[in-house]
């Protein structure tokens, strides 16, 4: 009797891929520098020896500076950690192989890339750990997989390229910012929602890059639900010369009552931030909440999702919808 292959079930593993924090003061040097040597996140014309030269240098100068942040918010980002205890609790939940990828922290590799080899299956599902697509985040993690890995695995992945308005992801939020609201016993009509997300240089963006979209599109589907607070999106962290997204999240802080509008709590909410790390527990913490504090307003600070079980529920809604999957590498080609 001859099988129906249209009813072979597929053998799947999961990949969840993510940055990859420092996890000690130790690694804040090397990650620096495999940060800063990522064409895909400082794009330059000069040669990748060069490149790499100049910035490994620059790394090596910011760490020292770098590392008193870390030092303020225990030594170590949670980012590793929190990626780790997302995929244990999803290994309870859903029969495949799942891996971890840690973007920047080159003394995981070797062992991803080895595991990952000795896995006897048909497709590898790789979902970015952001839930708005850019080249300089999941594109530098598809890049990456197109040079270091076989083509026997690459070929055969499907990618969740990203899901900034999707159900599952938009309910999550509005899920975790009501119950914030109702905890601390603030009212909608007294709050400034600011949605932060991380910044991105505005040439990436004219280049096709689709971040600023798809942060858009989120800050729209979340903000929605809240109709009588004041919403706001800003981009942070950013670093370098030249024109960023705007506006800055700064800015915004030192201006903050031209934006609340007679509103007297401000809430930070970590759009594009899946897990806290530097920049939501030192940038905003220790930065950005004084500046609006100073100004007479209350300031409070939305946790990321980490590894909350309702963010392991929305992994595995986001899995099981078929539309998201996508067998393009998401590389930039140009």
């Amino acid at each position: 009797m001859k099988t129906d292959l249209t009813k072979v079930k597929k053998k799947k593993a999961l990949v969840l891929a993510n940055f990859g924090g420092p996890r000690d003061i130790k690694e804040v040097g090397p990650f620096l520098k495999a940060l800063l040597c990522d064409k895909e996140v400082v794009r330059t014309s000069m040669p990748d020896f060069l490149h790499n030269y100049i910035f490994s240098r620059i790394a090596k100068r910011r760490a020292k500076t770098v590392s008193k942040d870390y030092q303020g918010i225990g030594g170590k980002s949670p980012i590793y950690e929190d990626t780790e205890k997302v995929a244990n609790q999803l290994r309870e939940r859903v029969d495949m192989p799942i891996l971890t990828f840690h973007r920047y922290l080159p003394a995981t590799h070797t062992a991803f890339i080895k595991e990952l080899s000795k896995l006897d299956v048909d497709e590898v599902l790789v979902f970015p750990m952001f839930p708005q697509f850019s080249y300089s985040t999941s594109g530098s993690i598809a890049k990456w997989f197109d040079q270091k890995l076989s083509k026997r695995i690459s070929t055969h992945m499907l990618w969740l390229k990203s899901y900034p308005a999707h159900k599952p992801y938009v309910d999550l939020y509005c899920n975790r910012i009501d119950q914030f609201i109702q905890h601390n016993n603030l009212k909608s009509d007294s709050l400034l929602l600011l949605f932060s997300a991380h910044g991105l240089p505005k040439k990436f963006v004219k280049t096709g890059d689709p971040y600023q979209r798809e942060c858009e599109q989120s800050f729209q589907a979340i903000s929605s639900y809240f109709p009588q607070s004041v919403s706001l999106l800003c981009y942070q962290s950013k670093f370098g010369p030249g024109e960023w997204l705007k506006p800055y999240t700064v800015d915004v802080c030192l201006n903050i009552q031209e934006h609340a509008k007679g509103r007297t709590n401000v809430l930070f909410i970590p759009l594009a931030f899946t897990s806290d790390h530097i920049e939501t527990l030192y940038e905003v913490e220790t930065e950005y909440m004084p500046m609006i504090r100073n100004k007479g307003l209350k300031t409070f600070r939305l946790p990321a999702f980490n590894h909350g079980l309702d963010w392991i529920d929305t992994i595995e809604k986001l899995l099981k919808d078929p539309s998201l999957l996508n067998n393009q590498m998401l590389i930039r080609h140009h």
